[in-house]
């Protein structure tokens, strides 16, 4: 992989990163019902929950993050590429 390249690769990355987020989000519902039915994890419910939103937000931000960053620097480079 060449140095051109990787920012490239780092902006799928961030997408890949942003899209499981969502796929988190959309999963919670679902999957929250089950665990509450294993009686380890009954009591511990709305923990278990955060947990789960804690983990979404940090993919989506991350995601974010990795995007925004990496396609300024992509500009960034084509401006002095081309200036």
């Amino acid at each position: 992989m060449t140095t051109r390249q990787q920012p490239i690769y780092q902006i799928i990355w961030g997408g890949l990163l942003l899209i499981a987020g969502v796929g988190v989000f959309f999963r919670i519902p679902q999957i929250m019902p089950r665990v509450a039915q294993i009686d380890a994890f009954s009591s511990a419910m709305p923990f278990i929950r955060f947990c789960f939103y804690l983990i979404g937000c940090l993919l989506v931000c991350g995601g974010i993050m990795k995007i925004c960053k990496n396609y300024r620097f992509l500009m960034d480079r084509n401006e002095k590429d081309e200036g």
